[in-house]
């Protein structure tokens, strides 16, 4: 049988799944990764996710024997700082940190972030490549110096199994890319200080690199992994949209269109399909805020179902913002010191209630995001988030609109697809990508999130304004 392999490389879990020619799931392999969280400051040993890319890759061939073709896609922004061989100079500085928040609001209050949004498309927040190159270019000198390349996690991976070291349009496209050009912006290096560092900057392979493996196997690198979920998803019509409900909560909406106006926040993620983009929010909002209040209260992911089930829309008057990340939030807006809050909490609320709240807090940004990436087609729906089909249904609600699930694995699936497009290997895409279900919004339900919406807008401007002024 033919067999081919997509590879994830997440930030908290590395996975391969061997799929047949139809698209169907073979065999699954995953490890999962250990972040070191400190002090805002939130980075991996680059060995231990090569380790677990060679051990997800080496189980399933065990089982399968050699793949047709290998697709690579991993966690984007942070830096990864490697040396002549792909090996790292020092631990991956990931993109949840938060050391570079004072260096990001000095370049606000200047005015550079909104000149590297004008002519990028993209905005700048503590945990991309700008802000960190330049915070360890003022405090960690010596770690530019020794590396080679500060590439991401993909493409420390592809160097490591090939030989070959090089980025995409994709993972270029944060913060240094003109999307007009296909290239990095000088203009955007020297704004952000980093002109003397510019030698660090990968090649970008334009369309993605491909390289074979030792067996022989042609191996591709890209695009990075919310493109990556875009191409297994199915959203490639202009309009449509995806989101991606795990440990960030991104929104990407396919455009034909670079507007580069309005508040700096996201980004315009390139791709391979030259003149259209990904208008994506990729918010720092997600599973992981869902994860804390499970923590808190005592829930366990396995009660989630029943906790929505049993309660009502509004969580009796309780109200979270979910905006626990350590570094703020980044889209649809920069805010380094915005946190959570809860509201409306008193005597009588039970821990059922902080749960319901955070989950519809969670589709509020959702559909926030959703919105201000210019939602206008069909959205669809993948990551953790969908294994409850309770909050599959709040998030429907909360949209108010009918929803696409994706087949599982659409990290490693849009992987394969791209390698294919790339090797000029013939798969049927549409079966590839075919919804397992749609959702359909209760329309009372969504009546009633249409206020409660506003009210969270309403809710989250003000805590923007506390946040500043703190």
């Amino acid at each position: 049988m033919t067999a081919f392999i997509g590879i994830d490389a997440g930030t908290s879990m590395v996975k391969a799944v061997a799929f047949d020619e139809r698209g169907q799931p073979l065999h699954t392999e995953s490890r999962p990764l250990r972040l070191d969280i400190q002090d805002g400051r939130v980075e991996q040993d680059m060995d231990e996710v090569y380790g677990a890319v060679q051990e997800v890759t080496g189980a399933l061939t065990t089982r399968i024997g050699q793949p047709a073709l290998v697709g690579l896609t991993g966690q984007g922004d942070g830096v990864w700082l490697v040396d002549e061989s792909g090996r790292g100079v020092r631990p991956a500085i990931s993109w949840m940190d938060g050391r570079a928040r004072d260096l990001v609001e000095e370049w606000q209050a200047a005015g550079i972030v909104d000149t590297v949004y004008r002519r990028t498309g993209s905005a700048v927040f503590p945990g991309c490549p700008g802000p960190v190159l330049a915070w360890l270019d003022r405090y960690e000198p010596a770690a530019l110096d020794a590396a080679a390349a500060a590439v991401s996690c993909k493409d420390m991976v592809f160097q490591r199994l090939t030989g070959v070291r090089a980025t995409d349009v994709s993972d270029a496209s944060m913060p240094f890319l003109d999307p007009r050009t296909r290239n990095y912006s000088d203009e955007v290096v020297a704004a952000l200080g980093l002109t003397h560092r510019r030698r660090l900057l990968p090649v970008i392979s334009d369309p993605i690199a491909v390289a074979e493996l030792p067996s022989g196997a042609p191996v591709t690198s890209g695009p990075y992994d919310l493109a990556a979920c875009a191409e297994g998803a199915g959203v490639t019509s202009p309009g449509d949209g995806l989101l991606i409900v795990g440990t960030c909560l991104a929104a990407l909406v396919v455009t034909r269109e670079l507007d580069l106006a309005g508040e700096p926040a996201g980004l315009h993620i390139s791709i391979d399909r030259r003149e259209q983009w990904l208008r994506a929010m990729p918010a720092m909002v997600g599973t992981a805020a869902l994860d804390w209040v499970l923590g808190i209260t005592g829930v366990s992911h396995s009660e989630v179902n029943a906790v929505l089930d049993s309660t009502t829309p509004g969580a009796r008057g309780v109200r979270a913002l979910p905006y626990f990340a350590p570094s703020g939030e980044r889209a649809p807006f920069v805010e380094p010191r915005l946190r959570a809050q809860f509201t409306g909490v008193s005597l009588e609320t039970t821990r059922e209630d902080l749960v319901r709240a955070v989950c519809e807090g969670i589709g509020f940004a959702a559909r926030h995001c959703l919105e201000a990436a210019g939602l206008t087609g069909s959205p669809t729906l993948c990551g953790g988030g969908t294994r409850s089909s309770a909050w599959t249904r709040l998030f429907a609600d909360v949209l108010g609109r009918p929803l696409r699930i994706a087949e599982g694995e659409v990290g490693a699936r849009g992987a394969v697809l791209s390698a294919a497009r790339r090797c000029g290997t013939e798969l049927d895409t549409a079966r590839w990508t075919a919804p397992v279900e749609v959702v359909e919004p209760d329309p009372a339900r969504a009546v009633f999130y249409a206020k409660a919406y506003e009210d969270h807008l309403e809710q989250l401007t003000a805590a923007r304004a506390l946040a500043r002024a703190s």
